[in-house]
């Protein structure tokens, strides 16, 4: 126990003053290799390894790239567009509008500030131009991009899935119904808050004007089409349907003249650089979970867990207070990585279904994208749209009710996310 209390201790002291996570976990890691006379290097070593050999995990370069394709083709712009065009005479319009095009491009990002990044720099100007505040602008934009990493592609389902032992393809289809949950209560927000505001409509499309740039939007949603179909239809893995994916978009990338060398580069680089972090980041838990494991902190967790409580809707009480607590100071990969091997063996005992574990986990983590002091979202959306960090958070609070609203409801209606996986034959 002694034992368990330095390494975590060590790890959220190199966390709180500001440490690269790889190097975080690493050290605590190696010290206890160091100065455990029974742990060897060579197992050590092959542990990390390990922790990156997978096949699954070859989805994660490829959806990071096939999102920055999208971003580099200017996807973003034509479902803004093509949103607008639909939506455009509402009263607010632009606020259902930035709820659509988060939607659309989430089929295609698979993580939340790619989401922020590509559709920011288009929709906060636009809304802002049209008289929107900054603040209602840069928090609708912020709250939806929350969607992207519940729908497939979703980066985290795929980090879970690897680490929890849980289907790809079953957490994938698990997020669908969750985020529409999430689109109803951002799109009833975004009602109550602009029922008033006759001022907020834009000059009405008539005519081949309004389906042109509707037309324009459906050649980058087969992207979709392509990885949700063939997964659901059996045709390939999550894996293969990343490879597919990134082809149609090189193909049509292609075809709007977007692939300049200039943008190649970008592309690759930034794909290089995010694909990298996050296997390093890999690497460093699958060692720091083998020496828990070895430990037996998973077995320690659970008898703890169970002495508090043996009701599983206390349990999931306790877990979300304690996922929205550690992602305001954890990004969500890391989090993911070093929480799962404790959280998921309790999952059992508490006749929970893992996939359901998983979405509950990775949207309690995904609202720590908005939360202060880290919030990855919140200096993303002031990165490219030139608004203030306190604007952007000052924005975001009125949508932490939907946000938290879409957290009981997937927490305490587990249907929510094991009917469609059921349905289709993948578990639940």
């Amino acid at each position: 126990m002694w034992t368990l209390t330095w390494m975590i201790g060590l790890l959220l002291i190199l966390l709180a003053i500001r440490v690269p996570v790889v190097v975080a976990l690493f050290v605590p890691s190696l010290l206890y290799i160091a100065l455990d006379p029974g742990a060897k290097w060579g197992v050590a070593a092959q542990q990390t390894i390990s922790g990156v050999d997978s096949f699954p995990l070859l989805a994660v370069p490829m959806f990071i790239l096939l999102g920055n394709i999208a971003n580099v083709s200017g996807v973003s712009d034509k479902l803004f567009d093509a949103a607008t065009a639909l939506f455009g005479r509402v009263r607010g319009s632009l606020g259902y509008v930035s709820i659509a095009s988060s939607f659309g491009f989430s089929w295609m990002s698979g993580a939340a500030i790619s989401d922020a990044a590509a559709l920011g720099r288009v929709q906060v100007p636009a809304m802002t131009k049209r008289g929107y505040s900054s603040s209602f602008a840069t928090g609708i934009t912020a709250s939806a991009s929350l969607i992207a990493p519940i729908l497939p592609p979703s980066l985290p389902a795929i980090i879970y899935g690897v680490v929890g032992g849980v289907s790809v393809g079953a957490l994938f289809v698990a997020g669908i119904v969750p985020a529409l949950v999430l689109v109803t209560l951002l799109t009833v927000t975004v009602w109550w808050m602009m029922r008033k505001r006759d001022d907020l409509r834009l000059e009405p499309v008539h005519g081949s004007e309004r389906w042109i740039p509707v037309l324009k939007a459906l050649p980058p949603m087969g992207a979709a089409v392509i990885v949700l179909g063939g997964i659901l239809g059996g045709a390939f893995t999550p894996t293969e349907a990343a490879g597919i994916g990134v082809a149609y978009m090189l193909v049509l990338s292609a075809f709007y003249r977007a692939l300049t060398w200039k943008n190649i580069k970008t592309m690759l680089r930034s794909t290089a650089e995010t694909s990298g972090v996050v296997m390093l980041i890999v690497a460093a838990s699958a060692l720091f979970g083998w020496v828990l494991t070895r430990e037996r902190a998973p077995q320690l967790v659970a008898e703890a867990m169970l002495s508090i409580t043996t009701n599983p809707v206390v349990f999931l009480l306790l877990l979300n207070i304690l996922l929205l607590i550690v992602g305001a100071f954890m990004d969500v990969t890391p989090a993911i990585l070093i929480l799962v091997p404790l959280i998921a063996p309790m999952a059992g005992d508490y006749g929970l279904s893992p996939i359901h574990l998983g979405i509950v986990i990775i949207f309690n983590l995904l609202i720590g994208l908005l939360t202060p002091p880290v919030g990855l979202v919140l200096f993303v959306l002031s990165s490219v749209t030139g608004v203030s960090v306190q604007q952007v958070t000052k924005g975001v609070l009125p949508f932490f009710i939907p946000l938290l609203g879409a957290l009981v409801l997937i927490t305490y209606f587990p249907f929510l996310a094991t009917w469609l996986p059921g349905l289709l034959g993948m578990g639940g």
